[in-house]
């Protein structure tokens, strides 16, 4: 099991289906002998937006983009306490946990700022997704919702949760380097009884005791695609799929049907 945990929490209420679920993580995690820290981003008052605020001494150039001015300014230790403090804790964990409530079929403003912020320095063009510079650490996605699970399915009028994941888990999470764990969805605790909440909150225990052996999510390796090209998929590999039923991702689907639960089950 992971040593390090670092919980990056989002819901304002202490007395939320979010904060139990986050204390039952540090409570099971504490027990197994790993060391826990929780940035409760509400309580931190932390800043979501990303402005040339979050870099000391100013911008080097005034007309370039804040991703190439956030890493130079990573790269010379110029960024605003806010971060180095989150990027320390980061630095430390070997797991990142995302807690939080779904808004928007997303993350709560204030977190999607902490990833603007705190990972914006790792976001590279030469070191991305299975090369990013996080390919050591494992992240996952523990969130609750407003619905049942019915209205994120394939027929549902939400559409399929693993569409509605692509982007944080491959777009952010994957593209960083994580190995990213399938999601931990908490369905409409809201409306539930007080017995199936408690049943949840018992399961998210039971996954976390067995975490270590988990495999991941399926994403394609960097060296699918040719960098020459655009990086589109190399001949050789569409060729081995060409005869697959799907695609091999979410997003890489190669105009076939999607690979079920791709976003939602490990090695899917």
């Amino acid at each position: 099991m992971a040593k390090k945990v670092l919980i990056v929490y989002a819901h304002e209420s202490p007395a939320s289906f979010n904060a139990a679920a986050k204390d039952a993580a540090v409570a099971a995690l504490t027990a197994q002998g790993c060391t826990v820290e929780v940035s409760d981003l509400y309580a931190m008052k932390f800043k979501a937006a990303a402005t040339t605020e979050d870099i000391t001494g100013g911008v080097r150039n005034a007309e370039g983009c804040y991703a190439d001015e956030i890493k130079l300014a990573s790269e010379e230790g110029r960024l605003a306490d806010d971060i180095k403090k989150e990027q320390e804790k980061l630095k430390e964990a070997d797991l990142v946990i995302f807690q939080f409530p779904m808004y928007w079929s997303s993350v709560p403003a204030i977190m999607k700022g902490w990833m603007d912020r705190v990972l914006g320095s790792a976001y590279a063009q030469e070191k991305r997704y299975s090369e990013g510079i996080f390919k050591d650490k494992k992240a996952m996605l523990s969130f609750t919702t407003d619905c049942p699970e019915s209205v994120y399915s394939d027929t549902g009028i939400n559409g399929d949760i693993n569409v509605t994941l692509w982007p944080l888990q491959n777009g952010i999470l994957n593209y960083c380097g994580f190995q990213v764990f399938a999601p931990q969805i908490f369905w409409d605790p809201a409306t539930g009884s007080p017995e199936s909440r408690s049943s949840m909150l018992e399961g998210w225990r039971t996954r976390l005791q067995n975490l270590c052996g988990e495999a991941p999510v399926y994403f394609a390796p960097l060296d699918y695609f040719d960098k020459e090209k655009g990086f589109l998929l190399k001949p050789e590999v569409k060729e081995k799929y060409a005869s697959k039923e799907c695609g091999l991702t979410v997003g890489i689907h190669m105009g076939k049907p999607l690979p079920a639960n791709n976003q939602t089950k490990a090695g899917v």
